[in-house]
């Protein structure tokens, strides 16, 4: 049985998987608010009545916002502040007596959807988080990609390329950099850069259903986003060559991207054909929680 937790800003889920992926239990609790010991006992409290609700014992991966570090192993660039610097991995290990893996969720999402997902059996596959932050996993023949600095698919903060003049030099992200692509593409980037445009302060569902309806302003900030996203996913092939692209969060629930960007980003990729699929996940939020557990 594989146990995976999502640890989440306001909530910590479980699920528990067998081993063809055949969903066994699902719960969530509240997340305890700047409280580190309050939430190791929160997921020491989820994993026990799971197994003794199921009679048996799991493995265990938990995805949540941040990496380990490699130079102390402690939790980084997590956006849960009360966790950073915190040895999570060993303090859980010891109150559940078990090796512990942990992986960032945009990681998780990606090997989800390339085991039994909207990705399964594809070779490379980069799994894109695009909602109120962006992030990416990359998974390669069934195992995530981390890197010697545990941040492959930190596609988010890097910048916008192939920029226009009137993107530059881009808005301040809380990286410290200005105009990563997280500023551009999330969902405050796109109600943004409608604002910027109208005048008009619209959030993103707004925006999209306007511009179904015929609004010709919508209709503008939408192609100007699809833009944006294209060059930075042509980017992406141009490194990576991925035989798919699996979008989640938010904006991936846009239908039109999966025909729109396709038609654009050839415009950027160093190719004369671009056969990389881009695809809508198949599990959504729930990618989060069992890529945990595949892990």
């Amino acid at each position: 049985m594989r146990l995976g937790i999502d640890l989440g800003g306001s909530k910590i889920e479980i699920i528990a998987l067998d081993d063809v992926g055949v969903e066994l239990l699902r719960r969530r609790v509240a997340t305890p608010q700047a409280d580190y010991a309050a939430t190791l006992q929160a997921i020491v409290g989820l994993v026990q009545s799971a197994e003794a609700e199921l009679g048996r014992r799991g493995t265990l991966g938990i995805g949540t916002p941040g990496a380990i570090s490699r130079a102390n192993g402690r939790l980084k660039n997590s956006n849960s502040l009360h966790l950073i610097g915190k040895p999570i991995v060993q303090d859980l290990e010891a109150l559940l007596l078990r090796t512990v893996k942990i992986c960032n969720d945009a990681n998780c999402f990606a090997l989800s959807e390339s085991t039994d997902g909207a990705a399964a059996g594809a070779a490379v596959v980069f799994g894109v988080i695009i909602g109120t932050g962006v992030g990416a996993g990359i998974v390669v023949h069934g195992h995530v990609l981390t890197g010697p600095n545990g941040i492959a698919g930190e596609w988010g903060h890097n910048p916008l390329p192939w920029a226009l003049t009137d993107e530059l030099p881009g808005d301040e992200c809380y990286c410290g950099r200005s105009g990563c692509i997280e500023t551009f593409l999330s969902g405050p980037g796109m109600a943004k850069l409608h604002r910027l445009e109208t005048g008009e302060s619209l959030i993103p569902e707004e925006i999209v259903s306007r511009a179904a309806a015929g609004d010709v302003a919508c209709e503008t900030s939408l192609q100007h986003y699809e833009h944006r996203l294209a060059r930075a996913l042509a980017h992406v092939i141009n490194i990576l060559d991925p035989d798919v692209i699996v979008l989640g969060g938010g904006m991936s629930n846009l239908e039109r991207l999966y025909a729109r960007i396709p038609e654009l980003w050839g415009n950027w990729v160093f190719s004369d054909q671009v056969d990389t699929r881009l695809v809508k996940h198949r599990f959504g939020d729930s990618s989060g929680v069992r890529g945990a557990a595949w892990l």
